[in-house]
């Protein structure tokens, strides 16, 4: 598996992987994540003219998975991390954190945050794997809590979620 930047053609493919990446929420009861739309090129096409944006390759060279990210309150947020679940649980996603983490520390960032569903085994369960910690109210920066609240307006706390930070 090979971890590179996103280049403009591989753009709509990350909108499948997220299309797909979305479909198992429907399992767990959560339908209006799995149709929500992914971002469109055009949002895709600024985080990979900005430099973060990164795709999973299987070997063949096709993207399985990618991630974004932002920065936000001196940190990287990662706004998006998804893997093709014909690709799961072969570590693809910690592949792509672990990526932007040396991107980070290379750039002197001192930390990743996310936010994320709290009781979904493929979100927060995952990310405490990876080494995030949940955020309590206190610690939330103020860009964090922009975000939440964003998070809220689009319904997305319709389900508990959470914050997290892992240091770098």
């Amino acid at each position: 598996m090979y971890v590179r930047s996103a280049r403009l053609e591989d753009l709509p493919a990350l909108r499948d992987i997220e299309r797909a990446a979305g479909q198992p929420f429907r399992e767990i009861g959560m339908p209006e994540i799995a149709e929500d739309e992914p971002p469109s090129l055009e949002v895709l096409a600024g985080y990979q003219r900005a430099g973060r944006a990164w795709v999973a390759l299987d070997p063949s060279g096709v993207p399985v998975g990618y991630l974004i990210a932002e920065p936000v309150d001196g940190n990287l947020h990662i706004e998006q991390v998804s893997v093709d679940p014909r690709w799961a649980r072969r570590r693809i996603g910690r592949r792509l954190i672990e990526h932007l983490a040396e991107h980070a520390r290379a750039a002197g960032v001192p930390a990743l945050t996310l936010t994320t569903f709290a009781d979904v085994p493929w979100n927060a369960p995952y990310y405490r794997r990876c080494g995030f910690a949940v955020l309590d109210d206190e610690a939330l920066t103020p860009g964090l809590r922009s975000i939440c609240e964003e998070e809220a307006v689009r319904g997305l706390t319709r389900w508990p979620r959470v914050c997290m930070r892992r240091g770098l």
